[in-house]
């Protein structure tokens, strides 16, 4: 038992600090919109798998995307997440209407290449449900940050209604595992993968290769998004 101490103290902590940078992501003023939500911390730009000009893009489409999805649904919650120009959309709207129009919206702004609309057709979130989002979000990074087979900062992370959604440009080896140390994060409901896939000589190529793995794993057929529990 006392073995077992430092490691979860050392997770509880990775726990707290993601959390506190994930409340105090970049959010619109004044309305129920959120930007960018699951990245953690300015200093991982240096690890970032995206070129410094995709993350400087990524940031400029999360904004305007978010100005559209306002202007369409003021009565929705809309949180806008952009990894390498690919666009998850989440939270939720009062209708199918809205729903449509607001991935037609995103999919117009500049450098987007494509959408992943998960936008739930409900009311909107409570604040107690919310921050068990974030909360899980924390535990998930965490749970990545204490794996030695993976690059944690590869990875980013977005939590609704207990959904988690992975996003990131990695390999299918590094997709599986972290798909599977996700699902065994108490209150996961439910894990859906939107990632660029990359091959390991496309990896090495960044000059940043992910872990050494001792052991061969065998990993299903190469694909970019998909769900799973």
């Amino acid at each position: 038992m006392n073995a077992q101490f430092p490691f979860r103290r050392r997770r509880a902590a990775s726990a707290a600090v993601l959390l506190c940078a994930a409340l105090s992501g970049c959010a619109l003023p004044l309305v129920p919109l959120m930007v960018g939500g699951g990245m953690v911390g300015g200093g991982l730009i240096a690890t970032d798998r995206r070129t410094t000009g995709t993350q400087i893009e990524d940031e400029s489409i999360e904004l305007k995307a978010a100005a559209r999805a306002r202007e369409l649904a003021t009565l929705g919650r809309i949180s806008v997440t952009s990894y390498n120009r690919l666009v998850l959309i989440t939270g939720e709207v009062p209708g199918e209407p809205e729903k449509a129009a607001i991935e037609k919206a995103v999919a117009r702004v500049e450098n987007v290449r494509g959408v992943v609309n998960e936008l739930a057709v409900a009311d909107n979130s409570t604040i107690r449900s919310r921050s068990s989002d974030l909360v899980l979000s924390a535990k998930v990074k965490a749970t990545f940050v204490d794996a030695k087979d993976l690059q944690a900062n590869a990875f980013k992370v977005v939590s609704e209604r207990g959904i988690v959604y992975l996003m990131g440009r990695v390999t299918e080896r590094e997709a599986t595992r972290a798909a599977e140390l996700a699902r065994t994060v108490g209150g996961v409901e439910k894990v859906i993968r939107v990632f660029d896939i990359l091959t390991e000589d496309e990896l090495a190529a960044l000059g940043r290769p992910g872990p050494v793995v001792t052991a061969p794993v065998t990993a299903p057929a190469s694909v970019s998004s998909g769900a799973g529990r």
